[in-house]
């Protein structure tokens, strides 16, 4: 009974090995196999028959310890070894490694974890694994914030997202001419003595098809349906060409209110405040000074904002649809545009990234016993959606190219003070583009000094012109980070992380997928760089973590454990044999 005991002991040492054999050689197999995760088989006895049980000592007997039989071995278990394998580098953006003890998230219909992460983009720019599940993360929002809480498809549209940037602010460099001439007047351009049609004083509300000039009270100045151009000059420079088509109901008032918004004529409650004394800017119907013209008569007059860089010009550039100037406007002998001032102008962007033109226009407006100095800026944009076409009623302050306008002030040492009313306001109605577009105009960097070179530049804006994403980099956190071609980088989402209490429990479902079980327990969802779910590193692959030497070496032992099981088996054969041939 002992001899055949023997033989199934035998038996068991060498399944055992044979076991653990095939771990050994799963091991060698997988030695090259992304990271792939080593394993070990652990033996432990099987059972005992317990001979005698041993016997307590006493007064008269020292006692005897138990005797026990074992009869072979078993494998008590085959554990995983989830230690980080060595990172390779391999120049691929979208291959990833994981430094630490997390997990990439992965979903084929159902969710799987893996530590193999040679992921690629596929035909619709989402990031798959080698086997085709779908890298799972997080998306962001429209402001490209990434989104935790919800894993979803991780999509790279390279090539296929445009984004733009609007613009926010822009930035001012440069010096200002405190010790010029300030600009306490402006631009008056008169029209010829004009009456009505019965030769008596127009008034705002006379209609323009019953304005004559007063030489000739027959010739109507205006017919129904006929459309104004005015391509008028500011500052020296061209401005938008506006036009006005005027039927029998059409006021002297309206006409006003387009000379004075194609003019670029800022109204606005602040400027007039602010104007030098004698000149208030607008158009109106007024007398001349000194007046010699007819009786009754008045001249439709218009007066400019203060300084030379608002000087305006008309000739030439007020006509009617048939080519004639139905008024020509001049220079009053009031005229005096003069003043210290300058022009900048810079393109700002929308948020279709749309470039759109602003100009600034500066003026010196005061100075002070200390020296200090206060300019006055004009904004104004040919590309505001008011700009143009002229609505009737709508105050030039709000309309047409002006967008706003400010002060900027300097102490005595030229240095800047502050800005009231640093904004100003383009509308982009009809665009498609987010309206109106707020751009704050910083000037905290200009200085204003005597007898100094004026230049005032724009140094920089916060917008930019639509751009297509063409690169991607994954950063340690597993943000994805999109490089755009004009310039910006955006966060594309992030690559999820999860991580486990006992990732020894896990079920290895082969393909380097693994799943919970009960003894794994649930996924923890990380962000990659927090507690022990490690950082990412792109670019890279983990590498096997098999040991070829201890393999070699526990090949060896086994194969002998092996052996000399199998020697236990025939020895105890022979036996048997030399038992029988007694026997006979």
């Amino acid at each position: 009974m002992a001899l055949n005991s023997t033989l199934y002991t035998g038996l068991t040492g060498m399944t055992v090995n044979q076991q653990k054999l095939n771990v050994i050689g799963n091991n060698i197999a997988n030695v090259n196999t992304v990271a792939f995760k080593s394993s070990r088989a652990l033996f432990k006895p099987q059972f005992y028959v317990t001979d005698g049980a041993g016997s307590p000592p006493s007064g008269t007997f020292g006692g005897t310890n138990p005797s026990q039989r074992g009869m072979g071995a078993m494998v008590s278990s085959i554990e995983k070894n989830f230690t980080s394998g060595t990172p390779e580098s391999t120049g691929v953006a979208s291959d990833l490694a994981i430094e630490g003890d997390g997990f990439f998230v992965v979903d084929s219909g159902s969710t799987k974890y893996t530590r193999d992460g040679s992921f690629h983009v596929n035909k619709d720019n989402d990031l798959v694994s080698s086997r085709g599940e779908y890298v799972m993360g997080y998306g962001v929002d429209k402001d490209f914030n990434v989104l935790p809480g919800n894993l979803q498809k991780i999509n790279i549209p390279v090539d296929a997202l445009t984004i733009a940037e609007a613009t926010t602010s822009v930035n001012f460099k440069g010096n200002l001419n405190a010790g010029g001439e300030l600009s306490t007047g402006a631009s008056v351009l008169e029209s010829p003595p004009l009456l009505d049609d019965a030769g008596a004083t127009p008034a705002g509300t006379t209609p323009l098809v019953n304005l004559r000039n007063a030489s000739d009270l027959v010739t109507p100045l205006f017919a129904d349906g006929t459309t104004l151009t005015l391509d008028a000059k500011r500052g020296g420079g061209s401005l938008p060409t506006s036009t006005f088509t005027i039927d029998a109901s059409t006021t002297v008032d309206q006409l006003s209110e387009f000379l004075a918004q194609g003019s670029q004529i800022n109204t606005s409650a602040e400027v007039l405040a602010s104007a030098p004394t004698g000149f208030t800017p607008g158009v109106s119907l007024a007398s001349s000074t000194p007046s010699t013209d007819p009786a009754g008569s008045l001249r439709l007059t218009i007066v400019g904002n203060a300084g030379k860089v608002n000087a305006l010009s008309l000739a030439g550039g007020f006509q009617s649809s048939d080519g004639t100037a139905p008024i020509a406007f001049t220079d009053s002998q009031a005229s005096d545009a003069t003043g210290e001032g300058l022009n900048t102008q810079i393109t700002v962007y929308d948020s279709l990234g749309v470039p759109v033109n602003l100009n600034v226009s500066m003026a010196l407006e005061a100075n002070t016993n200390n020296g200090g100095t206060t300019w006055r800026y004009y904004a104004t944009s040919p590309n505001d959606t008011n700009s143009g076409a002229f609505t009737p009623g709508a105050s030039p302050a709000d309309d047409g190219s002006i967008i706003g306008t400010g002060t900027v002030q300097f102490d005595e040492h030229g240095n800047f003070v502050r800005t009231v009313g640093d904004t100003v306001t383009i509308e982009r109605s009809n665009t498609g583009a987010s309206t109106p577009l707020p751009v704050k105009l910083d000037m905290s960097a200009l200085h204003a000094l005597h007898d100094t070179e004026q230049r005032v530049t724009p140094e920089a804006q916060d917008g930019f012109l639509t751009g297509t994403l063409k690169s991607y980099s994954i950063g340690q956190n597993g943000d994805i980070e999109g490089a755009f071609s004009n310039g910006l980088t955006r966060t594309l989402g992030r690559v999820a992380m999860a991580q486990f209490d006992n990732p020894e429990g896990l079920i290895d479902e082969g393909s380097n997928n693994f799943t919970v079980s009960g003894a794994s327990g649930d996924a923890i969802l990380a962000t990659a760089g927090e507690g022990s779910a490690g950082t990412i590193r792109a670019g890279s692959l983990e590498q096997s973590n098999v040991d070829l030497s201890k393999e070699f070496i526990d090949m060896i032992v086994t194969t002998t454990g092996f052996s000399a099981a199998s020697r236990v088996i025939t020895t105890s054969n022979r036996m048997l044999d030399e038992l029988l041939q007694t026997a006979r």
